[in-house]
This record gives C-alpha cells, sequence and structure tokens, in this order.
C-alpha cells in the first residue's frame, strides 16, 4: 500500500489541482473529479494511484484533514431564480450557492464576502452566506479591499492594540533617554523617496583615522520601535501576525499603528528620537574595520530625498546645494564611503544585476494615470550600501555572541538549475559556465562579460531565475547573491519584524542576557502547526545524510516557526501587491483594446510568449495559435519558441509588434495578438533575427488546422565574501559604554 500524503490543496482555474506536499517532495496532480468535494487551501491526506498522460503523479484525496476558514470573494449574482457567487479567485472552481435568506444586503453584481455553511460534495455545490458587502466592482480601491481578504493579509488592528497605542507619548520623555548615547549633536538626516511616510533609517559619515590609513566613521542610526514595542504585548501580536507592512498603490497596510510608524518611531526632521546605532569604522579598501552598537538618542538635521541628494552629488554648487550648503560635505564624505565600499563589493564578488523597477502612479479616483520606471540613482545606492554595511555587523555581532536569531538566508542554484543555466549558456553561444559550486563572482563575472551583447536582457534574466527566494531562518548559511557569509535584517523594524527581532537580540547581548522568543497568543497556533511541520520534514534540513534527524529542541522550534512565519508572510505581501498591480494594469489596459503598441518578449513557454510593452511597461501574453501557420516547438536550452518550417524564433529579447486583443480582469490577463506586415508575413522579429519572410497561416487558419488532426501545440495553463576584517580597534570616542567588537574573519 503506497504512503498516504499530507498537504495542502491548490486549485486551477480550469478545474484540476495540485497537491503541495508539506515534506516539499515534487507537488502531486489532482484531476477535476478529485477537486468537486475539496476547494483550494484545504488541507488533504492523498494517496498515489498512477502517473497521467503528462508523468505527474496522480493523487486519489482519502480525508480532508482541515478546512481553514479563509473568506471567499466575489461576485453575487442572481440568475433565474438563484443566488450564486462567482469567486474571483477561479482556483475555487465552483461558485457557492447562497440561500435566497442569506443575501443580506448585497446587490446583484456587487462583490461580497462569503462565509460557507456547506461544504461541497461530490454532487453538489458549496453553500455559503453574505458575511460583508465590498461593493461595485469599479468603486475606487476595490482591487485592494478585494486582495486584503483573498490573500487574508490583516487589515484592521486589533482594539487591545489600539488602545495600547493611545497610552504611549507623543514625543521622546526625559527617562526615555537614560542609559543611551546623546548623538543630538551629530548631524544625522534621512534620505528617502519624495512619498515616503515612515523614516526608518539616517546616515551621517565623516573621515576617521583607520589603523595607519585613512577612512570613515559612518554612523547608521536605526528607529528604536523595540523600546516601544514590548515583547508578547497587544501590538507586538498584531505586529508579529502582519509580519510586514504591505504596500498597495496609493494605500499601505502598515505593521503598526500610525502612531508608532509615522510619528513616534519615525525618524522625522527636527525631533528627538529614540534610535539602534551601527557605528563603524571603514578602511578606505571598503572594510568594516571595526563596529559596535549602542542604544542612543537622535536629532534628525534634515528630511532629504532620493532626488535631492543625486543632484547634489552631481552639482555641488547647484540650487538643491545651495539650499543645504550645511549639509553638502556631510553628503560627500557618505558619497566617499560608499564609493569604497562599492569597490569592495566588486572585490568580493557580490551579484549586481541591474532591472528595471515600475511604479504605478494613480489619480484620485485610483485609476491608472501612467505607468513609469523607477531610477535607481547614486542616492538610493548609497543609502543601500550603507544599509548593506549595518546588516553585515548585525549578523556577525549575533555570530559572534553565538545567540539564537534570524538570518537573511539566499542559497546558491538548485542542482536542476545549475544544469538548466549551463545548458541555456551553452545553447547560446557563451563562453563562460558554472562550476558544481558556483560562487557569486561567477554570476557577476557572466553578467559583465555579456552586457554589451544584443541579447544581454535574456542572459541576465536566466541568471537570475536560477538562483533561489531569500528566507529567514535561524540556520545561517550565508548570502548567495550579495556574497556574505552572514547577513541578516536590522534597518527596517517599523515595516519587517524580522528586524525588530534583531533589535531585541541585539539589546539581549549589550545588556549579558539571552532574548526569549514570546508565547504570542493569536500565532501561537501557527507555532504549533509550524514546529509539527518543522518536526516531520524541515528539522531534517539541520543535520548531515548520514546522521538520523535531529530533534530540536522548543526554543529552536520556536526561531525555525519564527523564520517561517515570516517568509511566508513577505511571499503572502508580495502576491497581495502583484495581485493589486495586475488589477490595476487590467483596467488601465481594456481602455486601449484594439490599440498596437512596440514591445519585447520577456519570456517564452511552450504555450505562447510574454510581451512587455515599451511605453506602459505593461505585461501580456501572445498565445501560440497566434504567432502563424506553422507548428512552434518550445527549446528549454535556449528558453525560445522556434518555427520548424521557417526557423522563425522567439527568445527573451526579441522585438515585436502586437495589438492588445482581450483583458480577462477576473483571471488578471492581458492577450496581445502580434500584427503583421501585409497581413500575412511572419512578424517584423523574424526580420530582426535575419530570418526570410515565409508566408504563413492566419491565427484563424492556424485553429481550423489544429481541428483538423493537424500538429499543434497543446495550450498550457499560464505562465563570498571576504567576511570582516579581523583587527580589533577602539572604534568610535563615543560617550556610550559600548565595547567596541572585533568583527569576525
Amino acid at each position: 500500500m503506497l504512503d498516504e500524503i499530507e498537504g495542502s490543496v491548490q486549485g486551477h482555474r480550469d478545474g484540476h489541482g495540485f497537491l503541495i506536499r508539506d515534506d516539499g517532495g515534487p507537488d502531486i496532480y489532482l484531476p477535476p473529479n478529485e477537486m468537486r468535494a475539496v476547494l483550494h487551501k484545504d488541507q488533504v491526506k492523498v494517496r498515489m494511484v498512477r502517473q497521467d498522460r503528462k508523468g505527474r503523479p496522480e493523487g486519489r484525496v482519502l480525508e480532508i484533514v482541515e478546512r481553514p476558514p479563509h473568506p471567499i470573494i466575489g461576485r453575487l449574482l442572481h440568475e433565474s431564480g438563484i443566488w450564486i457567487v462567482a469567486p474571483e479567485d477561479k482556483r475555487y472552481g465552483q461558485d457557492v450557492m447562497i440561500p435566497r435568506t442569506a443575501t443580506g444586503t448585497g446587490k446583484p453584481g456587487q462583490v461580497v464576502v462569503v462565509e460557507l455553511t456547506e461544504p461541497p460534495a461530490l454532487f453538489g455545490q458549496p453553500v455559503g452566506r453574505v458575511k460583508e458587502v465590498l461593493g461595485e466592482i469599479d468603486d475606487p480601491g476595490m482591487e485592494i479591499e478585494i486582495a486584503v481578504r483573498k490573500y487574508s493579509v490583516p487589515y484592521e488592528f486589533s482594539d487591545a492594540c489600539i488602545a495600547l497605542a493611545r497610552t504611549l507619548p507623543d514625543k521622546v520623555r526625559a527617562q526615555d533617554k537614560k542609559h543611551r548615547v546623546d548623538l543630538t549633536d551629530i548631524p544625522l538626516v534621512t534620505i528617502d523617496g519624495e512619498d515616503a511616510r515612515d523614516f526608518d533609517d539616517a546616515v551621517y559619515c565623516e573621515p576617521a583615522k583607520v589603523g595607519r590609513g585613512k577612512g570613515w566613521r559612518m554612523l547608521v542610526a536605526i528607529a528604536d520601535v523595540s523600546n516601544y514595542v514590548e515583547t508578547g504585548s497587544a501590538i507586538d501580536v498584531d505586529a508579529y501576525d502582519r509580519a510586514t507592512s504591505v504596500y498597495f498603490p496609493r494605500r499601505v497596510i502598515p505593521m503598526l499603528p500610525e502612531k508608532l510608524s509615522n510619528g513616534l518611531c519615525s525618524l522625522n526632521p527636527e525631533l528627538e528620537r529614540l534610535c539602534m546605532v551601527c557605528d563603524m569604522l571603514i578602511t578606505a579598501a571598503g572594510e568594516v574595520h571595526a563596529y559596535q552598537f549602542y542604544p542612543a538618542v537622535m536629532f534628525s538635521h534634515a528630511r532629504f530625498t532620493y532626488t535631492e541628494v543625486a543632484a547634489i552629488l552631481a552639482n555641488t554648487r547647484g540650487p538643491e546645494a545651495l539650499r543645504r550648503k550645511d549639509r553638502v560635505t556631510d553628503l560627500l564624505n557618505l558619497h566617499d564611503a560608499y564609493r569604497a565600499l562599492l569597490a569592495e563589493r566588486t572585490v568580493r564578488g557580490a551579484v549586481d544585476f541591474e532591472t528595471t523597477e515600475t511604479q504605478i502612479v494613480c489619480d484620485e479616483s485610483g485609476r491608472i494615470e501612467k505607468i513609469i520606471p523607477r531610477t535607481r540613482n547614486q542616492a538610493h545606492r548609497l543609502i543601500e550600501e550603507a544599509m548593506l554595511a549595518a546588516n553585515v555587523c548585525s549578523a556577525d555581532f549575533i555570530m559572534q555572541s553565538k545567540h539564537p536569531g534570524l538570518f537573511r538566508v539566499h542559497e546558491g542554484p538548485t542542482p536542476e538549475k545549475k544544469d538548466i543555466l549551463r545548458n541555456y549558456l551553452k545553447a547560446v553561444g557563451v563562453g563562460l559556465t558554472i562550476s558544481d559550486e558556483p560562487s557569486p563572482g561567477e554570476f557577476q563575472k557572466i553578467a559583465l562579460a555579456t552586457k554589451e551583447r544584443p541579447d544581454a536582457q535574456q542572459i541576465h534574466s536566466m541568471l537570475l531565475r536560477s538562483m533561489q527566494q531569500a528566507i529567514y531562518t535561524p540556520v545561517n548559511s550565508g548570502h548567495f547573491g550579495l556574497a556574505y557569509p552572514a547577513y541578516t535584517h536590522f534597518t527596517s523594524p517599523i515595516r519587517r519584524y524580522p528586524d525588530l527581532l534583531v533589535h531585541r537580540v541585539i539589546k539581549a547581548i549589550l545588556a549579558k542576557r539571552r532574548y526569549q522568543l514570546p508565547e504570542l497568543p493569536v500565532p501561537g497556533e501557527a507555532h504549533a502547526k509550524l514546529a509539527k511541520r518543522l518536526q516531520k520534514g524541515l528539522a531534517g534540513k539541520v543535520r548531515e545524510p548520514d546522521q538520523k534527524p535531529k530533534k530540536l529542541s522548543a526554543d529552536q522550534l520556536a526561531w525555525q516557526a519564527a523564520g517561517l512565519h515570516c517568509s511566508a508572510n513577505e511571499r503572502r505581501a508580495d502576491e497581495a501587491s502583484r495581485d493589486v498591480e495586475a488589477w490595476l494594469k487590467c483596467k488601465f489596459m481594456r481602455e486601449h483594446l484594439g490599440e498596437e503598441y512596440s514591445g519585447v518578449v520577456t519570456s517564452a513557454a511552450t504555450f505562447g510568449i510574454f510581451v512587455t510593452l515599451d511605453e506602459l511597461y505593461v505585461e501580456g501574453m501572445v498565445h501560440i495559435t497566434e504567432l502563424g501557420g506553422e507548428y512552434f516547438r518550445f527549446d528549454e536550452a535556449r528558453q525560445e519558441l522556434r518555427g520548424e518550417r521557417s526557423g522563425m524564433r522567439y527568445a527573451i529579447g526579441t522585438r515585436v509588434r502586437v495589438q492588445v486583443s482581450r483583458v480577462d480582469l477576473d483571471g488578471r490577463k492581458i492577450d496581445f495578438r502580434l500584427v503583421h506586415d501585409a497581413g500575412d508575413l511572419p512578424s517584423r522579429a523574424m526580420r530582426d533575427k535575419g530570418i526570410a519572410a515565409v508566408p504563413g497561416m492566419s491565427p484563424r487558419d492556424a485553429r481550423k488546422r489544429g481541428e483538423s488532426g493537424a500538429p499543434t501545440m497543446e495550450r498550457a495553463s499560464g505562465p563570498s565574501g571576504k567576511g570582516l576584517k579581523s583587527v580589533i580597534k577602539k572604534a568610535t570616542s563615543s560617550k556610550g559604554s559600548a565595547k567596541a567588537r572585533k568583527p569576525r574573519r
């Protein structure tokens, strides 16, 4: 008898589903008949019964272990005297029946939140009642209201949290300054975006003698959130539950109440604030010579924007510099230290790809006015390097003290991804490859060697895709992309819970005590479930292959669970943000149906190509049936679609001209069709590749060919660092009693 396998169900809009296994094994396909009595997100037990025609393991649902109380959001419809809710998330696969007496105040066409009263059965649809009416589908901000409920993002603070926040002071009091270094005379400044409302970090830099050479003393002051958010308090419970702030266009769902995030903890200009300081000495070679941490009280001497600082650095006699003449020298010192850190980054071999990020600009009604690229200037990079240095010192401090804590771990590529990347580099004629145990420098070397090639974007995209996602974990295995042996997050405790934990650990170490994770009432249930999963599977990752699984202590399990919780909620926030952006882009493109744009292929798959428009920065799909009247085969090594008859290729970086043909708001999908010259010729992308034009069929003829039995593609469902120098030096002449630390190699 085959083993029973437990996991969560992930539905698909086409009716089938997959079991995402708790033990991390490969997903198991669930055919449509197995999905009749289960719902997306259900926790179930499955037995593998066969392999389907695509070679995937196929399962049979044996038992529903748990049905999480996730609400279902959808449109309330009244059809033939029957009330139903069509789920907005098509992965649920079934409409929900609503009794006439359970519609509440909902009206046909409105978006509602449904609570299930009867689960689905093999021969019956699920039944529910309307729990909340959100409004009309086109109401401003509706996409955010849907997303926060769809992804279970906590968007309301508890009454206990709000009540506790009201008792906090409005400003720093005299008693708050005790046992802190007074840095109010140090001209610390904040540098953030124009639309920033909470300020986590402030910086200051001055020349200093480091050893026998020249260097800099750089201070990174971070808001001391831990002073106001006590372990296990009502505010702490809510903050842990959220784990991160979630950023949407025109709206932020903060991790902390506004009184803290935008007020008491925010390093607002010309106000005293409590902070935790990473005080560093940096050599001319860009290495951190020594550092120390201490609690302090600071005064923000200026609030700069990235644009303003970049203008001052570019022209120290310009109007921006004249307005801030008292701070220009400090900014130049900071820039000099940044250049040294940047040079050390190059020596270290850290991966540094320039990618294009976009910003959605909305009007007051929530409609997209334009989508613009975010440009990273010298000021962005300057602050980034300063924060990286402080984060590395934090990780080193925790490691040396042998205190448990959360690290930001980014592991190298998996064996499968390494093979795919090697084959790809060979296929496109790149003379370099990666070793069996690649270093970040190998990736950076390939990126630099190919940056002038016409397919550089395609190559860099493949390099990025080969890397794993970063996670929070108490088991440090370094940060591959940044080429650091140890790395953590210290610099954003207003918006990230792991940073708040790091602050608490550093304070505990300074006080020569041990920080104990709290027993949090609400997330405690999640802790128990996560601990169970860790003991079953994930705990095996901390042992050698030939050893027996290591039983973790309660403290170790708590830190493992906290890391998993923070990592999962980070993904949740990203998914919710992307979902809202996709919704807005779909609504935006509905106004441009039939219009033509130039674009570039950003990825290829067996079922078609994805194209990003040059002017609008919106991505859509060209289905394989729209590519022309021939059979296209997906080349996995080259990551491209190639026509068997003409040899026409569509790869990442191929230039195309497309027309907006269809927008699916519910599915968050935009479809394009290629614009052909003279109506019957292949796309201009074919000419760009130097391939002779070959007359082809129209998309309609291609579909007819498929229906007649001719070959067609099957439709698919969707798209080291050198370490810190080991030299003991007195870091500063600070008024505090904190001891300078010896960085570890």
